[in-house]
């Protein structure tokens, strides 16, 4: 037997996912010193280009909320009451005033208790109670009266009731009685430990139409009639003392008969019981004055709940927090459909980033960027690189600069490592021979395996041999230098890594003191606050890279915002000084020289307008036969890639101010302004 249901998952054909925009803004915040897992729980908060946000389901909830309070009050039973008992009076009277066969004496008498009435409604309620009504009109407004709080009081622990047991006779209130009598045995019996599962199916089968939720045990009847009982609890609670006792001394009335009281009084209690966990103590401030009956106010109580539950869950403040904890079902009754879809899909995307093997999580637990993630903002930072070297968006694409170098016009069998391109004829060639060979026929098609695959062979290209030397010290962070910094590096990476896989690159950081660093340990890098830019102890660690590799050109790049104030000394320990200490310039300038001798081509890239520092750096780049650039921030991985670039092409001039990064021609990259 099929089964179907309306469905709820939003726009079936809608696209899946983009894991892209997610992975980007998470690697930016991550650069800028995040950890991946509040830089995933940060994007899922502010959401994408088209995607909502938990803030902005946040504060949609907030809102409602504060329009439920702003618009109710809670007398809007004590108000139908009134206007029930003021109609009951005004027909009384017409009819007394009306009524010429009446003994004067009685009509006085009538006319003088209805006067005497006190002002509060539920004590006149209460005293006329043994009043025998000479209108038929105000005697049906007045057992309105009683029949509302009965309905109301109902409505307050089942909802629905109200409506339902509109113009119901003895009968159904005698269902109902006999309904709360078998429901608060059934609650004892189970508070007893003494119930069994046949005991609640016969109770469902003899009261079920009472409960359209439809539980399917025990616990679950319990769970619904204790959220409704506890928030008609918090309604009361809500209400103000003279609204609180006027109810209370109403509620004596319903039905004409204090029993049902007695028996909600008896349920709310054994559920209380078995339920503690509810809030039953708690209160909200309403401010409008749309009145809400008992019902209505109880339903808007629950609604409240909902939201602060939903709130919290949004909030994803506690611990362990994910976002399948979303209640859907809850947000979609009280936001909508589009509401649900959002969530639904955050979570989704929360998944597919766990799932995609873009996060990781290291042996101490936390999470942490994976090589794919890193590749893949490493592609979408050169992306933009290269747009900015180009200064045409999308007219041309890094992948140029992965040439292996001039075609020859031969081609030959594709291995494992190759980045030159196909030789497609070849390859389609080899393709067809290869079928034809088997007894096939290339009508239907062909299909390409390994062995059919061919490469366009070029020259030889020069290796080389990359130290990219980062500034690490704490102006780098507090100018607002430092993600620039990573993005640059990373930008770098991805493109050796990718496209020039036989160039030797080493990451340097220098701060204090100078470390070498894998790419993601550099992106992860938090801000360092020790002051000291150990310039020094940076081209000791690349001049050591660049002797590893002595059949490879050395290329040294130095991203710097400060002249250095730091060297190593003979024994290892670091020499600070600011300003800066004439020993420690000439180490730094002896570290220099040393790879001049290497045959190092040297780029400073020089961030910051103080004009003693644009001295400096010029005097190191000239003594080497460098360059310096000097890039704005948002230019500064255009800079640095172009500068590589030109090194490997053989290209000497660069504009000084970076005025002209170059761009790409039928040869390749090419450098000038």
């Amino acid at each position: 037997m099929s089964r179907y249901q309306r469905y709820s998952g939003g726009d079936p054909l809608a696209p899946p996912v983009d894991l892209a925009e997610a992975l980007e803004a998470i690697g930016e915040d991550v650069m800028a010193g995040y950890s991946p897992e509040r830089a995933m729980q940060e994007f899922l908060r502010r959401g994408g280009a088209e995607q909502s946000g938990l803030d902005d389901l946040a504060a949609r909830v907030a809102q409602k909320r504060q329009e439920l309070l702003q618009r109710h009050d809670l007398d809007g039973t004590l108000r139908e009451v009134k206007e029930l008992l003021d109609k009951a009076l005004l027909e009384e009277r017409k009819q007394l005033a009306r009524d010429i066969t009446m003994d004067d004496g009685d009509r006085a008498f009538r006319e003088l208790r209805l006067e005497s009435l006190p002002s509060s409604t539920s004590a006149a309620v209460s005293e006329l109670s043994s009043y025998d009504w000479t209108s038929s009109e105000a005697r049906e407004a007045y057992e309105e009266i009683k029949d509302l709080l009965g309905r109301e009081l109902l409505d307050q622990r089942f909802a629905g009731m109200k409506e339902a047991l509109e113009g119901a006779g003895e009968e159904d209130r005698a269902a109902i009685s006999e309904m709360l009598g078998d429901l608060n045995e059934l609650l004892e019996k189970h508070a007893r430990g003494e119930d069994t599962d046949q005991d609640f199916a016969d109770f469902m089968d003899k009261h079920g139409d009472f409960f359209p939720e439809g539980p399917e045990n025990i616990d679950e009847l319990l769970d619904t009639l204790a959220q409704r009982s506890a928030a008609a609890q918090r309604m009361l609670n809500s209400m103000t003392p003279e609204q609180r006792e006027e109810l209370m001394q109403l509620s004596a009335q319903a039905f004409g008969s204090p029993e049902l009281m007695e028996q909600l009084a008896r349920m709310d209690a054994n559920l209380q019981a078995l339920r503690p966990g509810e809030d039953w103590g708690g209160s909200q401030r309403f401010e409008g004055e749309e009145g809400l009956g008992l019902g209505d106010g109880t339903g808007v109580l629950q609604d409240l709940a909902d939201l602060d539950e939903l709130a919290e869950q949004l909030a994803q403040s506690y611990g362990g927090a994910r976002l399948d904890d979303v209640d859907l079902d809850k947000l979609e009754r009280q936001l909508g459909d589009q509401a649900a879809v959002d969530a639904r899909t955050l979570a989704e995307l929360e998944r597919a980033l766990r799932d995609s093997g873009y996060l990781r999580r290291s042996s101490e637990g936390d999470l942490r960027l994976s090589p794919k993630a890193m590749r893949q903002l490493g592609k979408s930072l050169l992306r933009d690189v290269a747009t900015r070297l180009t200064g045409r968006q999308g007219q041309r694409d890094v992948r140029r600069a992965g040439a292996a170098g001039e075609l020859t016009g031969s081609s030959r069998a594709w291995e494992f490592g190759d980045t030159e391109p196909w030789d497609v004829t070849r390859t389609v060639t080899n393709a067809v021979v290869r079928t034809a060979a088997g007894g096939g026929s290339a009508r239907g098609g062909v299909r390409l395996e390994l062995e059919d695959l061919e490469v366009a062979e070029t020259e030889a290209r020069t290796q080389a041999c990359v130290a990219l030397l980062v500034d690490t010290s704490f102006s780098m962070a507090m100018d607002g230098r430092w993600v620039p910094m990573k993005r640059t590096a990373l930008a770098l990476h991805q493109l050796i890594s990718s496209r020039f896989r036989g160039d030797a690159l080493q990451l340097i950081a220098f701060g204090r003191h100078a470390q070498v660093m894998e790419i993601e340990e550099l992106t992860g890098l938090d801000a360092r606050w020790a002051k000291g830019t150990n310039l020094h102890h940076g081209l000791l660690l690349a001049n050591r890279h660049f002797r590893k590799h002595p059949s490879a050109q050395p290329v040294l790049l130095v991203v710097t915002d400060g002249e250095p104030t730091a060297h190593l000394e003979s024994d290892g320990e670091v020499w600070f000084s600011y300003p800066p200490h004439p020993l420690t310039i000439a180490n730094t300038v002896r570290e220099l020289d040393a790879s001049r001798r290497l045959g190092a081509q040297t780029t400073f890239f020089r961030l910051g307008e103080d004009p003693g520092l644009a001295r400096f750096i010029d005097s190191m780049a000239r003594r080497v036969d460098g360059r310096m650039v000097s890039p704005e921030l948002d230019d500064l991985g255009a800079a640095v890639v172009g500068s590589y670039l030109g090194s490997r092409s053989g290209e000497s001039s660069y504009g000084e101010q970076f005025g002209g990064y170059g761009g790409w021609g039928d040869r390749g990259f090419w450098v000038g302004g």
